[in-house]
């Protein structure tokens, strides 16, 4: 099958690592599989929501994909462990993730994933589960789901506030109600958080790690893991969202494989955009030996594909348009290269927001 004898012993011989989940010399050199991913849900079957909905058969569909055999679903508590202790992760290794605690959650999904054994996070905000809305699970769903070894229970806050915008006691304030919530109903606090519509920046992680949270995922697309150097990396981490639209098995396909591009030295570092520097500069580092990073291409929601120049090992990202208010997303990528590698992508996602 292999077009040389040299090249199908290499492969054998990491198939049986992989297989023993034996750890590979990750500081010593950039391997195959140094990474990995988590995608997002919202609702499921809810068709008047299509921006956020999943359809029944789209779900059923990436569930028989995920348990095919080619994929390691972690739990994202242990991602969070291995990317701290660089322990590296098995192939293709993937999480799931829901936010917001709709009613569908537990009528629809969580049946189809607890047949299929799959572990996956809920990111709850209290608030709309203490007013009783109707598309919301109630506490008493949600306990009887966190009771579940499967899942794990996550925080979006009280009131799914838009964070960044918010002062910091506004934030402070937020969380600690709904630290108090979670405390009174489950018996416990999350240590996980997915902050509300993806927004982040430096003081909102401060903010963050001060009320106990390990960990804070976003909604910018990518990867991460063992080969990247980002300040605070552990609070920036990267989803891949899944809806209608952003469902298809092509689409899940390509994030639930999806390796990190191993940045250094990312500028700016927040995700806020200064007012006199708009557009931002976007510069990062990838390793001289690091293949086919001649093939690297980013692009923005705004402008499409996006210049770049190559100053040694030192990327920088031209963009020529004034960001507009709110959101902007901006995606790095090249093939991976390696053996069992063909058809993935190495990610780099950022988000930059404008106030």
């Amino acid at each position: 099958m292999f077009k040389s004898f040299g090249l199908w012993v290499a492969a054998f011989v990491l198939l049986i690592l992989f297989e023993m989940f034996a750890q590979p010399a990750w500081a010593e050199e950039l391997t195959p599989d140094d990474g990995a991913s988590v995608v997002m849900y919202h609702r499921f079957g809810e068709d008047e929501y299509p921006s956020t909905n999943t359809l029944l058969s789209q779900l059923d569909e990436h569930i028989a994909e995920l348990t095919n055999g080619e994929y390691t679903i972690l739990p994202l508590s242990e991602m969070i462990s291995r990317l701290k202790s660089q322990e590296g992760f098995p192939f293709q290794s993937v999480g799931v993730s829901i936010d917001d605690a709709y009613l569908s959650v537990y009528t629809e999904a969580w049946p189809r994933f607890k047949k299929a054994g799959i572990p996956f996070t809920v990111f709850v905000a209290t608030d709309p589960v203490d007013r009783g809305f109707s598309h919301y699970m109630s506490w008493a769903q949600i306990r009887e789901m966190a009771a579940d070894p499967l899942v794990t229970i996550g925080s979006q806050t009280a009131t799914h506030l838009h964070m960044i915008d918010s002062t910091t006691e506004q934030n402070v304030a937020d969380l600690v109600l709904s630290n108090q919530r979670f405390q009174a109903e489950l018996g416990f606090v999350p240590n996980l958080i997915a902050y509300p519509y993806g927004e982040f920046s430096t003081p909102v992680i401060e903010v963050v790690k001060k009320a106990g949270f390990i960990a804070g995922f976003g909604q910018q697309s990518g990867a991460f893991g063992t080969n990247t150097n980002i300040s605070d990396e552990l609070y920036r981490l990267p989803r891949f969202a899944l809806n209608e639209t952003y469902g298809d098995l092509s689409r899940l396909k390509t994030a639930a494989s999806a390796l990190p591009l191993p940045v250094q030295d990312v500028s700016p570092l927040d995700t806020l955009v200064d007012p006199d520097a708009n557009p931002p500069y976007i510069g990062f580092t990838i390793p001289d030996e690091f293949p086919r990073s001649d093939q690297l291409a980013c692009f923005s929601n705004t402008e499409g594909k996006l210049a770049i120049e190559r100053l040694g090992p030192r990327i920088e990202v031209r963009m020529t348009q004034k960001l507009p208010q709110g959101r902007t997303r901006l995606n790095c990528t090249q093939p991976a290269s390696g053996p069992g590698n063909d058809g993935r992508w190495r990610w780099f996602g950022r988000l930059l927001y404008v106030k």
